[in-house]
């Protein structure tokens, strides 16, 4: 292979990966992240409604431990115990209605809604 055959088989692969790349980031760009508290045994809103990618990081504020998990069919998960100050987060990567819950504390119950 001469050098300009080499340079515009690694041009055209450039231009491919700047391609894949450009399609891919406005969606990674978009996504966000949402904060919910847990303070005196209760989540800090009992609904949040999001996007499909963003993120939702669960920071506990209180004295003692908490364990966010959710056995919702679409997407379960344990995040499993997080001490005072520690968060605890989790990326929705598929749309639906999630019921989260503490398993330390099952009065603590929240909805988090995920759009397209």
């Amino acid at each position: 292979m001469s050098n300009s055959s080499f340079l515009r088989a690694f041009t055209r692969f450039d231009l491919c990966a700047v391609l894949l790349a450009a399609t891919l980031l406005p969606a990674a760009a978009h996504a966000g992240e949402v904060v919910v508290a847990q303070k005196n045994k209760a989540f800090s809103t009992p609904a949040i409604t999001i996007h499909v990618g963003d993120k939702v990081s669960f920071r506990n504020d209180d004295a003692f431990v908490h364990n966010v998990f959710s056995l919702t069919d679409a997407m379960p998960f344990d995040l499993g115990t997080a001490p005072q100050g520690q968060a605890k987060s989790i990326a929705f990567n598929k749309p639906g209605k999630f019921e989260i819950e503490c398993a330390i504390h099952p009065e603590m119950r929240m909805i988090v809604t995920v759009t397209p």
